[in-house]
């Protein structure tokens, strides 16, 4: 998959940049760093520049989060409820009952999780289905979800543009990067279910 994207940013330049970021943000498994970091490094071999990649990224990202804030805006509480009676839901062990509690948490912090969550891998994508659910501004939605993109892809496509044509060693930082998050997020996780657990002893 990696060359495919590769191929066709070659090829197809700001627009592959905007439409792979896009999908990215649709569909999650999709590696962002790769076509980031790959436009990055056109800049200094192609005509692309470092501001249109930017650009083009950036827009991709506000309109796929964009799609995704309407699903989550389209769901109620009661076909969010059936999706958690179903297999994947008890797989899961998320019950129905949760809902409400997730509202109120993201609703308390919303502004926060869409901005932090937006420099997150694979949750920064996932971040705009409570936020339609929860029926966050959408106008602050789309300004936060905007300074978060921005920031994350003007990093990745800077760093492709320093490291030019050797730009796939720029991966190893951003893979140190992604296991230190995500190793962080298991920690919090855990920290708040031990947390919850004994709440609920008392």
């Amino acid at each position: 998959m990696q060359d495919v994207m590769i191929d066709f940013v070659n090829d197809y330049g700001y627009i592959a940049i905007f439409i792979l970021i896009y999908i990215e943000n649709i569909f999650p498994p999709i590696p962002s760093e790769v076509v980031l970091l790959s436009g990055g490094a056109l800049t200094v071999t192609t005509e692309m520049n470092v501001l249109g990649t930017i650009i083009y990224a950036t827009t991709g990202s506000l309109v796929g989060a964009i799609t995704l804030y309407s699903v989550g805006r389209a769901l109620d509480k009661e076909s969010l409820a059936k999706i958690l009676n179903s297999k994947v839901g008890r797989k899961l062990r998320l019950k129905p009952e949760s809902i409400d509690k997730a509202q109120v948490w993201f609703i308390k912090y919303q502004h926060k999780a869409v901005l932090i969550c937006r420099c997150i891998p694979i949750v920064r994508s996932i971040i705009s289905i409570p936020a339609g659910f929860a029926r966050m501004n959408v106008f602050k939605f789309i300004l936060l979800t905007l300074i978060g993109s921005l920031i994350w892809n003007t990093i990745l496509v800077n760093l492709g543009a320093l490291f030019g044509e050797a730009w796939e060693k720029a991966l190893k930082y951003y893979t140190g990067y992604q296991y230190f998050i995500l190793g962080a997020i298991a920690v919090g996780i855990i920290y708040l279910w031990v947390k919850f657990k004994k709440k609920k002893n008392n």
